[in-house]
């Protein structure tokens, strides 16, 4: 179990770093981004991958709780 838990740790890190460095868009953010020219294109990466963080934060709060809960119970 423990092994368990270590490796969805690390492929948890591993999701998140591949996801800061990608800049994956929609297509209607794409099309936004090439009319607003090079500058305001980069930071309108930048808010969508901040925007992708929380939802990760928020799922590893839950994991790490979980995973604290259990190990008092076990």
């Amino acid at each position: 179990m423990k092994q368990f838990i270590v490796y969805t740790i690390l492929t948890a890190q591993l999701l998140l770093v591949s996801v800061i460095s990608s800049f994956a868009q929609c297509s209607i953010c794409t099309k936004t981004a090439s009319q607003l020219g090079e500058g305001p294109a980069k930071a309108l990466n930048g808010a969508i991958v901040y925007l992708m963080i929380m939802p990760f934060a928020i799922i590893g709060f839950i994991a790490f709780r979980w995973f604290k809960n259990e190990r008092r119970q076990g």
